[in-house]
């Protein structure tokens, strides 16, 4: 039997078209938003006190995770962190769907991650629907400064993004990419 999605949260986990403006689903974004907040205004407090805000607010996180602030996340509950991860200031996740992001992963400052996006027929877009694709970030990954990762990419194991890069399409593991939008312009 075929389950049917009713809730607005269960169409956004899906990738369906769905209300942003849900009750539910605003009301996640305030809870993630006051978290966010709290990492925030800790400043360069514990490893501890840092890990425990990231524990409520991601839905799983490592050991050894360090995320500078500020930091932005829309719900946070659909972002994965693995061991030794570094996340640089003025990151923003938003995490729609699945974000996950492996282990041994460094990303630089103002790096952006969406996996949430809107039709491109206006028609559709009007109506006020968006969706969303997941965004996978391999282990040993390292994204370099003011990188723009779209809905849906995949970067594969142990690659490197290039500082100010567009990633539209997936990057295979063991290269460096760059560019907007970013292609392999090395493989390692």
């Amino acid at each position: 039997m075929n389950h049917v999605l009713n809730s607005e949260k269960d169409k956004m986990k899906s990738g369906q078209l769905y209300n942003a403006f849900d009750a539910d689903l605003v009301k996640d974004r305030v809870r993630a938003s006051k978290l966010c907040t709290q990492l925030n205004e800790l400043g360069k407090a514990t490893q501890e006190s840092r890990e425990k805000i990231l524990k409520k607010l991601f839905k799983t996180c490592g050991m050894n995770v360090w995320v500078e602030s500020p930091f932005i996340c829309d719900y946070g509950y659909q972002i994965s962190v693995g061991s030794n991860v570094f996340i640089n200031f003025n990151c923003t996740i938003l995490d729609g769907e699945d974000v996950t992001i492996g282990n041994d992963v460094l990303i630089g400052p103002n790096v952006q991650i969406y996996s949430a996006t809107h039709p491109v027929d206006w028609k559709v877009r009007k109506s006020g629907l968006e969706n969303t694709l997941p965004v996978t970030i391999g282990d040993n990954v390292w994204v370099g400064g003011g990188v723009v990762i779209c809905p849906g990419v995949t970067i594969g194991n142990k690659s490197t993004i290039g500082a100010g890069s567009v990633v539209t399409k997936d990057i295979p593991s063991n290269v460096v990419a760059a560019g907007n939008p970013a292609r392999v312009i090395r493989v390692l």
